[in-house]
């Protein structure tokens, strides 16, 4: 969906949202009251100064309003591959975005991510993923690693791995395949508004992918495997 459109759909009340960079700051008016907006736009590779700018609008969030819900709104191609961002450790950069957020968590803001384009690895791990809850549109594509670079990682074939995507939607791409493995909760269709006003009325439940994973059939183990590990059972 173009940009301009989603942020009147789901912001009618009114936002002030700017666009530097490709990268999204500012805040939006709702029927449940102000929320803080951070994202990305245009499929935009993240890099260090799109991090630093990232942090810095919600570290501000967090300091004036500190109970106020962060909405992320996510269209990225993944993290930026130059030589400036990797020499000056676009990782750690990263990781103080991520950081942040886990900050406006502790002191009392819900996160909210919408993915809206495309995310892909490192550019949607760094802000989109650390949301208590995830959705999308439908038309929304959504993938850690391409199968042609899982393929030089796991040294299998792409044949194997494309074979494997057809069974198991962890080797598979896809916004559907995330719903099946619970890592996004819906797919947001129709008043966008309104499903924004319900996701910010959603229980703080803590982390229920593992959960939605299992009773979707997505992935079937990792509830069990992480309760074992906790109780010293494995």
């Amino acid at each position: 969906m173009e940009l301009s459109r989603l942020l009147d759909q789901l912001f009618p009340l009114g936002h002030a949202i700017e666009r530097n960079d490709d990268v999204l700051t500012g805040s939006a008016t709702t029927a449940a009251g102000d929320v803080t907006v951070i994202g990305t736009a245009n499929k935009l590779e993240v890099g260090v100064d799109h991090a630093l700018a990232l942090a810095a609008t919600v570290l501000a969030s967090t300091r004036a309003h500190p109970q106020r819900p962060i909405v992320m709104l996510a269209d990225t191609a993944g993290q930026r591959l130059a030589r400036r961002d990797e020499l000056l450790g676009i990782n750690g950069y990263f990781a103080h975005l991520a950081r942040a957020l886990e900050l406006a968590r502790r002191r009392g803001a819900r996160l909210i991510t919408l993915v809206y384009g495309e995310s892909v690895s490192g550019g949607f791990l760094s802000f989109g993923l650390m949301a208590d809850h995830i959705h999308a549109l439908p038309d929304a594509q959504i993938r850690v690693m391409d199968l042609r670079a899982m393929a030089r990682v796991t040294k299998q074939s792409v044949d194997t791995l494309q074979a494997l995507s057809k069974s198991s939607p962890v080797f598979a791409p896809g916004v559907e395949n995330y719903v099946r493995m619970g890592a996004v909760e819906s797919l947001w269709e129709g008043d966008l508004a309104q499903a924004l006003l319900d996701a910010l009325a959603a229980p703080a439940d803590g982390d229920q992918r593992r959960a939605r994973g299992a009773q979707r059939g997505g992935r079937t183990l990792a509830r069990d495997v992480a309760s074992a590990v906790v109780a010293g059972e494995a």
